[in-house]
């Protein structure tokens, strides 16, 4: 897919996999790219299936993810599994790869020839990554006019790093 449109793509066309995506920001432009796409489309023989395309919508489901003007959010309904998670009874229904600093009273209470025992800083920690994990920040797309930043952070326990772009800030 990606060599068949190859000159659209980073101009108003994403290519995932065997699907794609048109967007632009406004109903002509839409218009235009759309019959530009689907000529190619005629021109290769490219089959496609109706039923799976929606068109000229303002938010669709891509890929697991809410895509629409404001960005990429997480889609809801692929998360309440866990805002609904009970806590754990035992050690080995814990899930090991949450969060480390949010996660460190759970981490103690899974040390070797520890009890466990899920007292109230294991609940609380348990919640908040609930929290953390279903809503994460809207993501919007690089805009290669600003710079971009490195930013790590380190302790005994836990270390992070993240590429940031700081919008609005010195170009």
């Amino acid at each position: 897919m990606t060599s068949i449109f190859s000159n659209l793509l980073q101009n108003y066309m994403e290519v995932f996999m065997n699907d794609f995506m048109v967007y632009t920001i406004s109903f002509d432009a839409c218009l235009e790219n759309l019959s530009r796409v689907l000529t190619r489309c005629i021109h290769i023989n490219l089959v496609l299936n109706f039923e799976k395309y929606h068109f000229m919508v303002i938010e669709e489901i891509v890929l697991g993810h809410l895509v629409s003007k404001r960005g990429i959010e997480v889609d809801k309904s692929k998360v309440d599994i866990i805002t609904s998670l009970p806590n754990p009874l035992l050690c080995e229904r814990f899930p090991h790869s949450w969060g480390v600093k949010i996660a460190l009273p759970l981490s103690r209470v899974l040390q070797k020839d520890v009890d466990f025992n899920f007292d109230q800083p294991c609940i609380e920690a348990f919640q908040e990554l609930k929290i953390r994990l279903t809503s994460a920040p809207i993501l919007q797309a690089s805009n290669w006019e600003y710079s971009f930043e490195l930013m790590c952070d380190a302790s005994n326990s836990a270390l992070g790093v993240v590429l940031d772009q700081r919008v609005g800030a010195c170009k």
